[in-house]
């Protein structure tokens, strides 16, 4: 019913995802609609989104989704909410988000200091950190990985609460008013149509 006409391609998935044809604007309303019209409570649906959003100032790049579902099911909000809530971390804002999370865990003291971000490869790091994990090479990850990967930790976790309360406090509202004049618009539809059935016995 909502699928496209005309398969996208991959180069026109890409693009779409780093430029929207609709404008920022609109797939923001978009995604909003997507996620207040899914069924649950404002809090289930807020949650599960600003769960997605939480984990996405995390460094476990390619785990995000999997992260939200598993945060979202233990605080018993809206699973598919946290997916959708994992577009927060994008080609767009991982950047900006990489570097806040390093430079506040060396601030908070986490990993050698005097590093800064100008020379920092952070897609070249989580690429061969994949690739470590595949081949089980713990040596790369401890010795390699781990002075980049643990300040992005440390300073990820905090961000990722303190984010988690920016995003569901306005949301949790705006979701229950949403809901709200959906159900309104519901009722008013029945109540015509039952009019109109009550008229069309006489």
């Amino acid at each position: 019913m909502f699928r496209r006409r005309r398969k996208m391609s991959v180069p026109g998935r890409l693009r779409e995802l780093l430029w929207p044809r609709s404008g920022w604007e609109r797939s923001a309303k978009y995604i909003f609609h997507r996620v207040a019209r899914l069924p649950g409570t404002p809090y289930a649906i807020a949650g599960g989104f600003a769960c997605g959003a939480a984990v996405s100032f995390t460094p476990f790049v390619g785990l995000h989704i999997v992260l939200a579902a598993l945060l979202a099911w233990i605080i018993r909000a809206n699973i598919i909410s946290s997916v959708i809530g994992t577009v927060v971390g994008n080609p767009w804002t991982f950047p900006f988000i990489w570097v806040w999370v390093y430079e506040l865990g060396h601030w908070m003291g986490a990993g050698p200091g005097g590093h800064g971000t100008e020379n920092l490869d952070f897609i070249g790091l989580f690429g061969r950190m994949l690739e470590a994990v595949l081949r089980l090479d713990v040596p790369y990850l401890f010795e390699t990985a781990w002075p980049l990967f643990w300040p992005m930790l440390a300073g990820g976790i905090p961000t990722a609460i303190v984010v988690w309360m920016a995003v569901y406090v306005p949301l949790k509202p705006v979701v229950a008013s949403h809901q709200r004049r959906r159900r309104v618009r519901r009722d008013r539809r029945r109540l015509r149509r039952q009019a109109k059935g009550m008229e069309s016995q006489r």
